[in-house]
This record gives structure tokens, sequence and C-alpha cells, in this order.
């Protein structure tokens, strides 16, 4: 029988599913035995266990009853639930930290490597208000920004090419102020030796090869990683005929944007339409 290896470092939701096989199989029980002990089916345990769905409070407190653990997984379940990371962006920020070169891909908002305080403190702030993560999550979501970011500030930093839909650089957000701060952080970042930045105009229409945020990490070894994610799903991709179709797609979209020279030129003059 094939099992799926459980990494616990990779999201809480990993070493919740990596806890609950453990005390299931010192039990010497199978998938459907504790789903009958805990009302759920064996499918259901097996999307827990392997962090393909995340444990609802009834079914952590209905494992808690079976195994006899108090509230143990109660109290693993609420750290699963309380993130403010999506699945698999845990073990995706170590490769970032050791990549040598990272290619990134944004609509809407600035990439989070190159934002600054204040615009990521007001999406995480909009994020509270509309009831999406707690003030806590909130703060946990800037200060892990702050982290990955320093990372990136090493005395060798990785090589790093930004495409950015016009998007990102349209949609105010946070008022004149945070958001001429934020473009002019963007300049000082084109500016740097290891940067390449484009903005990816309307223009491009249906030439535009993603219709979501895409991370493209190259490691030491020159393997390829991505990263992509929806508005409530991460997946991290390893798989070699995958990923080089989507940095195919990545040497697509920067052929067809505008020039890093062309793109700064733009962004100035927003700048300069700004109150």
């Amino acid at each position: 029988m094939n099992r799926k290896e459980l990494d616990p470092e990779a999201s809480p939701g990993a070493a919740f599913g990596e806890r609950l096989r453990m005390m299931r199989d010192e039990r010497g029980w199978t998938q459907d035995e504790l789903g009958e002990r805990t009302g759920f089916s064996g499918t259901h345990i097996s999307a827990v266990e392997t962090g393909r769905r995340p444990p609802t409070a009834r079914f952590a407190a209905s494992v808690d009853r079976a195994f006899g653990t108090g509230d143990q997984f109660e109290r693993r379940g609420r750290a699963v639930r309380n993130t403010a990371l999506l699945e698999g962006f845990p073990e995706y920020v170590k490769h970032e930290g050791l990549a040598v070169e990272i290619r990134l891909f944004n609509i809407g908002i600035i990439p989070g490597l190159l934002q600054t305080p204040e615009y990521a403190r007001v999406l995480a702030d909009s994020a509270v208000r509309r009831g999406a993560i707690t003030s806590e999550q909130a703060d946990e979501r800037v200060a892990f920004l702050a982290q990955r970011q320093a990372v990136l500030a090493r005395p060798r930093p990785p090589m790093m090419f930004v495409t950015i839909d016009e998007s990102c650089i349209l949609r105010p957000v946070g008022g004149p102020a945070v958001m001429d701060a934020q473009l002019a952080r963007l300049v000082e970042f084109a500016e740097l030796p290891n940067t390449v930045l484009q903005v990816a105009p309307y223009e491009m229409g249906e030439r535009r090869p993603f219709d979501l945020p895409v991370n493209l990490l190259t490691l030491m070894d020159r393997s390829v990683i991505c990263y992509a994610e929806s508005q409530a799903q991460g997946h991290l991709d390893r798989e070699v005929t995958s990923v080089t179709t989507m940095l195919t797609a990545y040497h697509q979209l920067q052929a067809e944007a505008l020039s890093p020279a062309a793109s700064v030129a733009t962004i100035n003059q927003l700048r300069k339409g700004a109150p």
C-alpha cells in the first residue's frame, strides 16, 4: 500500500495530519476504523491526514474523544484554522531564502517582497475588517513578510525578475501617501544591480499567459520549483514537466511586457499624476 510521506514542517495542517496518522497507527486502526469511531468517513480521515482538508472543530473534538487525548487535537486544530499562511507557503519560503533566481508575477497588488511596511499593513488590516483573518493573524502576516524581505537582503542576494500586471500600480491602496511611497519603492528596486522589473500592460490582453500570481525559484542546483496560489489555496510544484511549462510561459510574459526602462517611466509618470 502506497502512503504519502508527510512533512510536519510544511504547514500546521501537515503537522496535524502527521500527528493524526501517528496516533492512529499506534492503535493499529485503519482510516475506516477511526472514521467509525469519530463519525467521519475513511476518505475524510485520509484527506485530513494528508493535508488536503483542514480539521474542523467538530472533527478535532471527535478525534480527541476517540483517542482519549483531552483537548490535544482541538488545540492543534485551532492552530491550523488560525494560521494566516496558505497551505504550501511555509515550505515555499524555506526555498525562497536559498534561491539564486526568483521570478514573480502578480495581479492586483504589489508582490510581498516589494511591499513597503505601510502598504503591507493596509492590506492586512483590510483583511481583518472583512473578517477574513484576526488582528493577531494580521500582525503575523506583516511580521512574516518583513522576515522574508530581510532574508533576501543578504550579502549575495538572488537575481530577481519581477513582472507585475498594470493593475498592481493602478489600484490605489492606503491613500495617496502610502501608494506614492510604494511606487517609489518599486523604482528603487528597479535600480538595484540584481533586479529586473517589468510592467505587463493591459494592452497585452489575451497574450498574458497567467491569470493568477506565480512564483518561480531557481535553486543552487539549477532545479526550478513553482508556487502558485488562488484566494484560498497555495500549491508548490516540483514536477519537471509542469514547472518547465510555467517557466516558458514566464519568458513569454517578459517578452510581451514593457521593457525595464519603459516600466520605470510608466511608474514615474503615474507618480507625477498622484496628488
